[in-house]
């Protein structure tokens, strides 16, 4: 069953529009999370504001945004002022321009949702404009205020819907080549290629959502579930490097570690 919907609103191109529903395409739902507990008394510690120079809290309504000008002074905005230049919380995705989808790259996604038409009546003109970007190759841009901020948003489509991702904006982007100038872009060793395209062949797989799967969280969960069985985990066995000291003592060359790599999957001896 697909969870509820976290925003509904209308999708627009031009005239053509269509009620639809909204949600985040990833969750942090069964994350475990803990409360910061005083250990004294067995309560819960809550958060507050204080002034850094008094030591006193602070109420709500005296808390104010400022930016730092120069060193001790700052320039104060009042809520009304920045509620002012942020777009109006509407809840249409009107489609402003499209961009063909190679040209955005994988740095400028940030948070994926997926869009689909909220009632059957909206299907038909859902469907229309997801198919055209389809049929086209080009993806829709459009501004809309999620998260309490005003977001640039591309819109995808994607098997029967739609994604919408939230794009990041610029200058929140690093330019790769101010960190990758600098390694030198001479061809490697055709020899060591070779070796490692047979790692590669042999440690190929088809994609399985299993191994991406988070073990701190299954560990963590399983101490929980001890500790309400008022039972100690079992303390894990530490495993001797015995791999990894063999590596680092031994291999005195890249053409020796890949050999080495290659005989030992070829036997079938490394564990994956």
């Amino acid at each position: 069953m697909a969870p509820r919907s976290f925003w509904k609103g209308y999708l627009r191109l031009s005239l053509v529009t269509c009620r639809v529903a909204m949600m985040p395409a990833t969750s942090t739902r069964n994350k475990v999370r803990f409360h910061t507990i005083n250990r004294a008394s067995g309560n819960r510690i809550e958060s507050r504001y204080v002034d850094d120079v008094t030591g006193k809290p602070v109420r709500e309504s005296d808390e104010v945004k400022g930016y730092p000008v120069a060193e001790d002074k700052l320039v104060l905005l009042e809520d009304d002022e920045l509620d002012a230049v942020g777009l109006e919380s509407t809840r249409t995705i009107d489609i402003d321009m499209f961009v063909a989808r190679d040209d955005i790259a994988w740095i400028w996604l940030d948070k994926p949702h997926y869009l689909t038409p909220d009632d059957k009546i909206a299907e038909e003109a859902f469907t229309v404009i997801r198919d055209a970007m389809a049929s086209t190759g080009m993806v829709g841009i459009a501004r809309l205020v999620l998260y309490r901020r005003e977001r640039a948003v591309m819109l995808e489509p994607r098997d029967k819907g739609i994604v919408v991702w939230t794009l990041r904006y610029g200058d929140e982007v690093r330019d790769a080549e101010d960190y990758f100038s600098g390694i030198d872009d001479g061809k490697p060793d055709s020899k060591a290629m070779k070796l490692i395209s047979t790692l590669i062949d042999e440690r190929t797989k088809d994609w399985d959502p299993a191994m991406v799967e988070d073990p701190v969280q299954k560990k963590l969960k399983s101490i929980i579930a001890a500790k309400k069985r008022k039972q100690k985990p079992e303390a894990k066995k530490t495993k001797k490097p015995a791999e990894e000291a063999d590596t680092c003592d031994n291999v005195v060359s890249i053409m020796d570690a890949l050999r080495k790599s290659v005989e030992a999957e070829k036997k079938g001896g490394k564990s994956r």
